[in-house]
């Protein structure tokens, strides 16, 4: 477990989990010790021991693939607490969830207030995260680069959600990514201004760099 966040009011822990290492979340508000989990990647057993001691309130997924998703059904039976997820991405989700999120949307958990930001390109239903200064990703955006597209349109649309919902942010937003480690929003919007000012093949898609030619 890594503590990544720790001030007055919010305490945010990680857990890489599952065979790809996919980062679970844990927001927790340190005066009512309301929680809120991101992601349910594997390994339910170390997910619900890091929950220990806390009032669980949704499961808030950022988007549908296996490995964010591999524990959930087990998660849900244990904690009987809503599954939260955007409806583009609900129909392949193993569970149904028993929210829909749309963007703007705020999930209330203690004195934690989370902004729904809905950042297709990844996926459809792709969502993240924001409290203060703290942005949880998911799969959109990773230290250096956007996160992988499977077709040059929703590369596109990947760009697009970044230009309007994430470099909108403060340039002292933290982000945490749904694999890897954390990065801030200014070094990443430096480089993404960069690439930017760069010709690029229109079929680009896949692991896109902001260092990519």
């Amino acid at each position: 477990m890594v503590n990544v966040v720790k001030d007055d009011g919010i305490q945010i822990e990680r857990l890489a989990l599952g065979p790809y290492g996919t980062n679970a979340y844990f927001l927790i508000c340190r005066h009512t010790r309301a929680s809120v989990l991101v992601d349910a990647p594997g390994e339910a057993d170390k997910i619900l021991a890091q929950l220990n001691g806390t009032d669980p309130k949704y499961i808030l997924m950022t988007h549908n693939h296996m490995d964010h998703t591999g524990a959930l059904a087990e998660v849900k039976s244990a904690l009987n607490v809503p599954i939260a997820a955007h409806g583009h991405d609900a129909g392949i989700l193993p569970l149904k969830p028993d929210m829909l999120l749309n963007d703007g949307d705020v999930i209330t958990c203690g004195e934690i207030h989370l902004t729904v930001l809905h950042t297709p390109g990844h996926t459809a239903g792709s969502l993240c995260f924001l409290t203060g200064n703290y942005l949880i990703a998911g799969d959109t955006i990773f230290p250096d680069g956007p996160g992988k597209t499977g077709s040059p349109a929703d590369f596109r649309r990947i760009m697009e959600s970044l230009s309007s919902k994430i470099f909108v942010l403060p340039g002292d937003t933290r982000i945490y990514s749904g694999h890897g480690g954390s990065t801030i929003l200014k070094k990443e919007k430096q480089a993404y201004d960069a690439f930017s000012g760069r010709d690029h093949d229109s079929n680009l898609c896949g692991d896109v760099l902001w260092s990519s030619p």
